[in-house]
């Protein structure tokens, strides 16, 4: 934590506050983009502060947490959620898979066995 200015790496507070399972994962995600501080881009070196509202990109879903409390070390699961304001929409609902697609025996295109035997019926062979 830089005392002069109160700011934490946003690599190192996300891996702080379990976000990340690593501070190398969340450099990662910081490098490709997937993370963003008050809606720009942020690189893995950025400073966050209190107040700040940090998105991450988790499994295909944004994650929006506002910074409620500067930390630079790994703690409890307890303490990390005191230092963040989860504001992370609801997710849609998942869409029930579709059934199979059965399809009865002998619908669909012929097999090469079932042409050959149209073919003779026609008298085309």
């Amino acid at each position: 934590m830089d005392a002069e200015t109160g700011a934490v790496r946003v690599d190192s507070w996300l891996w702080a506050v379990r976000l990340a399972k690593t501070r190398s994962a969340a450099t990662t995600a910081c490098r490709g983009g997937h993370v963003r501080v008050n809606g720009e881009r942020a690189k893995p070196a950025l400073k966050v502060h209190v107040g700040d509202e940090v998105r991450i990109r988790i499994t295909g879903f944004d994650r929006v947490v506002t910074v409620t409390k500067l930390i630079s070390k790994r703690v409890s699961a307890t303490v990390a959620a005191d230092c963040l304001i989860d504001r992370t929409p609801p997710r849609p609902e998942r869409i029930a898979a579709p059934a199979a697609i059965m399809r009865d025996r002998g619908a669909g295109r012929p097999t090469k066995r079932e042409r050959r035997q149209i073919d003779q019926l026609r008298g085309r062979s």
